[in-house]
């Protein structure tokens, strides 16, 4: 084949991982395009063969993605909720994190109920008053609150992403297990795919892993820097990423 049409939902974060398989796709020989699409234009996409590799596909969330004819292949990351405090001098020690005395709790818009559970598991947090962050404003809104120096935020939100690059953010312990266990990030063949990919592309993409500090410096790099997707596939692809 000599073409590839990649879909990605529209976030930096998953253009970012876009421009990262397409590096290793192009080191083969063959040329690329990408396709931003909605939550639910996956599907569609996929059976309509609009998108031969969606690399947005986190599982076992989207699984329903997963029809027959098409096969999932690799692991570029571990999706993770995460909870987290603002860095700085005099706080206590990670364990007694729900001890800290927070003013506000900040949470990524669809995990609402994981945070709703984890007041209910944590009693010192059940006042706490909650604050829905959508994906694009939570670094500036978690960073705005630090040199507002008047609030003390709890963060709960996915990792990888851009407010986990750096120093920022103090990622804190789960021993009730509360967060539940990672999904894990893969890509999605079209049905019928296997058969026209080179088998040495399909097996470099199969071994293919960013990890979670990678996609966060990723998306640091394009959500925050404001440099092309591209561009910081090429640094990530170089070894200049994570020295940014």
């Amino acid at each position: 084949m000599s073409h590839l049409a990649i879909g990605h939902l529209y976030t930096a974060l998953h253009a970012a991982c876009a421009s990262a398989v397409a590096r290793v796709v192009e080191a083969n020989g063959v040329d690329v395009s990408f396709i931003d699409l909605g939550s639910d234009e996956r599907e569609d996409a996929l059976e309509s063969q609009e998108v031969d590799l969606l690399v947005s596909f986190w599982t076992p969330q989207d699984q329903s993605l997963e029809r027959a004819g098409r096969e999932v292949i690799g692991q570029l990351y571990q999706p993770q909720p995460t909870l987290a405090r603002r860095k700085k001098e005099g706080s206590s020690s990670p364990e007694n994190w729900p001890q800290e005395g927070y003013s506000v709790f900040l949470v990524a818009e669809d995990l609402l109920p994981l945070a709703q559970k984890i007041q209910q598991a944590q009693p010192e947090l059940a006042q706490l008053p909650l604050e829905k962050v959508g994906e694009g404003a939570l670094f500036e809104r978690v960073q705005d609150a630090g040199q507002a120096g008047e609030e003390n935020p709890l963060v709960l939100a996915w990792q990888p992403h851009a407010v986990f690059h750096g120093d920022l953010l103090e990622v804190l312990p789960d021993p009730q297990n509360l967060l539940g266990r990672p999904q894990e990030a893969r890509m999605l063949l079209r049905a019928g795919l296997r058969e026209e990919m080179d088998e040495d592309l399909l097996d470099e993409l199969s071994g293919m892993m960013l990890g979670n500090r990678v996609m966060s410096a990723l998306d640091y790099a394009v959500s925050i820097e404001g440099v092309d997707p591209d561009e910081a596939a090429e640094a990530w692809q170089r070894g200049r990423l994570l020295g940014r």
